[in-house]
């Protein structure tokens, strides 16, 4: 079904308050900057900073490339 578009425009890292990649085939949220991905389960978010897993270099990589690919833009622009 996918996250609806009105909440990825709003939707934030919670601990660096910067904008996500989402994956909707993977039911993931991701922060490049921090390489930290926060699971999507049953369509909600779940954006706590102690459930969020952090992303080795390769998977990193892969998600950037993967983003790249897909031309998957951030949640909202940040300042």
């Amino acid at each position: 079904m996918g996250l609806d578009p009105q909440l990825l425009d709003i939707l934030a890292c919670p601990e660096d308050k910067g904008p996500l990649l989402y994956f909707e085939e993977e039911a993931v949220l991701y922060n490049p900057r921090l390489r930290r991905r926060y699971r999507i389960d049953d369509d909600i978010p779940v954006m706590l900073i102690d459930e969020a897993e952090a992303v080795e270099e390769a998977e990193a990589s892969r998600l950037d490339a993967l983003a790249a690919e897909r031309n998957i833009r951030p949640t909202f622009q940040g300042p």
